[in-house]
C-alpha cells in the first residue's frame, strides 16, 4: 500500500488532488494544526465539544499503545494541514482485541477520495500490528461515528464495517422537578482531595469493568486523566463507605463549550457504582446531588453520555432521572483475519 521515507508517506494511486502529500507525524509542533483541523469540522459534522491545545498536547504526551511517529498518517495541501488519522489497539476484558482509528477531514476537502485513502492505510497498520500479536484471540477493526458525521458514516458503511453498539447523548433541563433521591445509609460524599485521585481512578476502573468493551488502562492514562479540562475534582460526587470508594459522578463544566454556544450545560459523567453498593439508590443519589448543585450554581441543563445496551440498566435510571436522548453515536467493527 505505501512506502516511507523519513518524512513523506508514498501512497500508491493516491487521489489526484493538486499539492497532496501525505507524512508522518512530526512532533508537538503539528499539534495546534490539530487543533484546526478538528475544531473545523464542528459545524458540518454538528459536534458540541471544542478542543483546544491544551487538550491535545495533554493527549499527546500519554499515549498509550500507540507510536504516533508510525501509527499516523497526515495529509496536507501545499504545506497546510488538511486531514489526519490515529491508531491504537485495545485488550478487551472479554478476551478479543480491538483496532481502532478515528481521523479528521476538513469539509471542504471531503468526497476527493482523501478519507477513503487514508482509512485504507490506517486498516493495513492496524493489520501489521495484530499480525505480530497472539493469534488465538478473535480481533476487530473499530471506528466509531456520530449520525450528523454523514460522511464519516458512509464511508465505514461502504468499507464493510457492521454497527455494534449505540451510545446515546442525553440532556435535561435543570429547571425540570429533580427526583428525590435520599443517599443509602452508611454512605457520605466528602469532597476531593488530591489522595483521593488514585482511590477514585481505581474504583471507577474496577466499576467499569463489568462494561461492554472495557479495557484495562495504564499509568499514562491516569496521568492524562488529571490533566483533561474535564478534571474538576471540585466538582466531583463520590460516596464512601469507610475508606471505600462506593460510586461516582465525575461532574465538570466545559466553559469554552458554553461561551462558543451560548449555554450553560453541566456533565454529569463518569457514573459508577463499585459491585457491593449496587441496586440500592447509589447513582439516583449521586446524579440527584449533581443536579441540585448545577442548578445552585447558575447551570439550566445537565448532559451525559450513555451506552444504550448497557445490561446494568443505566439508560433506564438516566431516563428515570429526566434526561432525554438528543444525539447518538454508533461504534463499528469488522473482523480482522491476520
Amino acid at each position: 500500500m505505501h512506502t516511507t521515507t523519513s518524512e513523506e508517506i508514498t501512497i500508491q494511486n493516491p487521489p489526484t488532488v493538486p499539492g497532496l502529500r501525505f507524512r508522518h507525524f512530526r512532533g508537538e509542533a503539528d499539534l495546534p494544526s490539530f487543533v484546526e483541523v478538528i475544531n473545523g469540522t464542528r459545524e458540518a459534522d454538528e459536534l458540541e465539544r471544542i478542543f483546544t491545545l491544551e487538550q491535545i498536547v495533554n493527549t499527546y504526551r500519554h499515549l498509550e499503545r500507540c507510536d504516533p511517529q508510525q501509527d499516523m498518517l497526515l495529509a496536507e495541501v501545499q504545506g497546510r494541514l488538511i486531514a489526519y488519522s490515529r491508531v491504537t489497539w485495545n485488550q478487551l476484558e472479554d478476551g478479543d482485541r480491538v483496532y481502532s482509528t478515528f481521523g479528521y477531514l476538513l469539509p471542504e476537502w471531503r468526497r476527493k477520495g482523501i478519507g477513503r485513502t487514508m482509512l485504507a492505510w490506517t486498516e493495513e497498520r492496524l493489520s501489521q500490528l495484530a499480525a505480530g500479536h497472539d493469534h488465538k484471540v478473535k480481533k476487530y477493526l473499530q471506528v466509531e461515528a456520530m449520525e450528523t458525521q454523514v460522511g464519516a458514516v458512509a464511508l465505514y458503511q461502504a468499507s464493510a464495517y457492521q454497527p455494534v453498539r449505540f451510545e446515546f447523548f442525553m440532556s435535561r433541563p435543570i429547571s425540570d422537578p429533580i427526583p428525590e433521591a435520599p443517599m443509602p445509609a452508611g454512605l457520605e460524599v466528602r469532597p476531593v482531595q488530591p489522595d483521593h485521585h488514585r482511590p477514585i481512578w481505581d474504583a471507577m476502573q474496577e466499576a467499569f469493568r463489568d462494561h461492554w468493551g472495557f479495557s484495562s488502562q495504564g499509568e499514562q492514562t491516569f496521568e492524562a486523566w488529571q490533566g483533561e479540562s474535564s478534571f474538576q475534582p471540585e466538582l466531583f460526587k463520590v460516596a464512601w463507605a469507610g475508606d471505600q470508594v462506593a460510586g461516582m459522578v465525575l461532574n465538570f463544566i466545559d466553559h469554552v463549550e458554553n461561551e462558543e454556544r451560548g449555554c450553560q450545560r453541566g456533565y454529569t459523567e463518569g457514573i459508577s457504582v463499585r459491585r457491593p453498593w449496587r441496586k440500592i439508590g447509589l447513582a439516583r443519589s449521586l446524579i440527584a446531588q449533581s443536579i441540585h448543585m448545577f442548578k445552585e450554581m447558575g447551570m439550566t441543563e445537565t448532559a451525559l453520555g450513555v451506552d444504550s445496551q448497557n445490561l446494568s440498566g443505566a439508560l433506564r435510571l438516566y431516563q428515570g432521572m429526566g434526561y432525554c436522548k438528543y444525539k447518538q453515536a454508533t461504534i463499528y467493527r469488522k473482523e480482522l483475519v491476520v
